[in-house]
């Protein structure tokens, strides 16, 4: 018996106005035709639906100026019914195997050998019952021009180099991360299995945050939100205020620069007087 029509879902396209959502593709019972979808944005979600037979997912960001030379990967917690392949001169070499899926907050990364268009092949595994399946995965297009970035294929998405910033590079973060706040760590903990470390964080002032990774608690009304870095950066709950900077991967914080908010309003002070300052930064 024929299965169940595998709909595929676009849930997410970041730059755009409206989030787009693609409901409603299906394969002929007995076509052995391979769909084809074409996603136009550097950063998104794609969920497959009852995988069956074979899809090929053409990554073509509309900036066809900026240079992608890395693509990441991160699959559902719940991602399962497929294997992830990326074809290069003809052949596909495996990313993201069905067992790989299933490992929590798992990514993988790869070198784009054509900046301007990434194909993937979804390969759907044999299954006598797709109806409970569901292979879905975010990815990211990177550029190595990506502000405040380390090599990220040999990293796994994490921004913190476990080493304090230069100068130099605290003043490029506080205009080109995705998020800046003035506050305090309210507690550290430590995820060992997936060499993690969270830093919950009190804030003062939000400068900048691209999204909403900083909310409002309702009860006491003090902004907090959670910072990753990583395990081997060996984070400790410390006191004092601090100025937090980073980006976001896949809807989580990462963190960047984080000095002591003196020693940042020292080091941008004397930057402004020297006219070495990036960009103008709100003191206030």
């Amino acid at each position: 018996a024929a299965g169940p029509a595998a709909p595929l879902g676009l849930r997410r396209c970041r730059g755009m106005a409206a989030p787009p959502r693609w409901r409603g593709l299906s394969w002929e019972p007995r076509s052995r035709a391979v769909e084809q979808v074409h996603l136009r944005c550097t950063e998104g979600s794609l969920e497959w639906m009852y995988p069956a037979r074979a899809l090929r997912v053409v990554l073509e960001p509309n900036l066809s100026s900026a240079r992608h030379t890395t693509v990441c990967i991160k699959p559902a917690s719940d991602f399962q019914g497929a294997s992830i392949y990326v074809e290069r001169a003809g052949q596909l070499h495996l990313v993201v195997s069905e067992a790989e899926g299933a490992r929590p907050h798992h990514v993988s990364c790869f070198s784009a050998h054509t900046p301007q268009r990434v194909a993937l092949f979804l390969q759907a595994s044999p299954q006598r019952d797709i109806s409970r399946r569901t292979a879905s995965f975010q990815y990211e297009l990177l550029s190595n021009q990506s502000p405040a970035g380390p090599d990220f294929k040999k990293m796994a998405l994490v921004e913190a180099m476990c080493r304090p910033c230069d100068d130099v590079e605290l003043l490029m973060a506080i205009c080109s991360s995705d998020f800046v706040v003035k506050g305090s760590i309210r507690n550290v903990s430590h995820d060992s299995e997936n060499h993690m470390s969270q830093v919950d964080v009190s804030a003062q002032k939000i400068y900048r945050q691209k999204n909403r990774i900083f909310q409002q608690d309702e009860a006491s009304g003090e902004w907090r939100g959670p910072v990753r870095t990583l395990l081997q950066c060996k984070v400790k709950k410390g006191g004092g205020d601090f100025l937090f900077t980073g980006n976001e991967h896949f809807g989580e914080a990462w963190l960047g620069c984080a000095p002591r908010f003196k020693d940042f309003m020292f080091i941008y002070q004397a930057a402004r007087e020297r006219g070495a300052n990036p960009c103008e930064f709100q003191l206030n």
